[in-house]
């Protein structure tokens, strides 16, 4: 892919076993490879921006910076700063340690990245490998054999305005993955936040906020379903949340 400039971001942060992965496999396609990552985890920022605080950037390596904010402000880093002479094509963002399926797209960080690039124009990719209990290891090596294969066939296919990709590699091994499965969002059984109150050294109350999911049944033509049946999810997703369907009840329902 001559001629490709790849700017490689996350949400887990400039040191995730992740993002290595992902800047190696973006290598394969490119001599034109950028990682601008966050200086440290930014998981469920979303779509932030720090418009509050002055973003500080450090040089790790050629062509790789930190950044003291959100995946967003790295994108729009890059594009506005480091590489402002000549924009990326591609904005690669992950590999993400953990899925990024049905409700979390709305949360994650590396989601996020991937609007921002879609935002300005850049073909954008995001990248998940889903793990299940926070015990047993990530099955990095999934993505690591998988991953080529589906960037080499996404990176090739005309997209639309506005629309970016979101894939998703499953909990098993690569030889138990069952094949790859263009998927809508879904949506997860049950999906609360927790709270944990904590009190420390000096008798102050603290809060960690958590997920609890239970996925329940999926259909498999859903990201939920396909992953947890084993296999790749590839998920068209798009900048745009108008619902179109409601437009006319909503106009009907404010005439006069």
């Amino acid at each position: 892919m001559a001629g490709e400039r790849i700017l490689v971001v996350n949400d887990d942060g400039i040191h995730a076993e992740g993002i290595a992965l992902l800047e190696g496999i973006a290598r394969t396609f490119s001599d034109d490879v950028w990682v601008v990552a966050p200086e440290f985890e930014q998981s469920g920022t979303s779509h932030s921006l720090s418009l509050t605080q002055p973003l500080r950037l450090r040089q790790v390596d050629e062509r790789k910076y930190a950044v003291r904010g959100s995946p967003t402000d790295c994108v729009i880093l890059a594009c506005r700063n480091i590489l402002a002479d000549r924009l990326p094509t591609i904005v690669l963002s992950g590999i993400n340690r953990g899925a990024n399926l049905a409700d979390d797209v709305t949360y994650s960080g590396t989601i996020a990245a991937a609007i921002e690039g879609t935002l300005l124009g850049i073909r954008s990719i995001a990248l998940s490998q889903v793990f299940g209990r926070r015990e047993d290891p990530v099955k990095w090596h999934t993505a690591e054999q998988f991953a080529p294969k589906v960037l080499a066939r996404l990176l090739a296919l005309p997209l639309d305005r506005g629309v970016f990709l979101n894939v998703n590699f499953p909990d098993v091994d690569p030889d138990a993955v069952r094949g790859i499965r263009v998927t809508r969002q879904g949506q997860r059984t049950l999906q609360q936040v927790e709270v944990h109150e904590r009190i420390d050294a000096r008798g102050f109350p603290y809060f960690w906020l958590g997920f609890r999911n239970v996925v329940g049944e999926s259909p498999e033509d859903t990201d939920v379903g396909a992953v947890t049946a084993g296999f790749v999810s590839v998920t068209p997703l798009h900048c745009n949340l108008t619902h179109d369907a409601s437009s006319n009840a909503v106009a009907r329902s404010l005439e006069g």
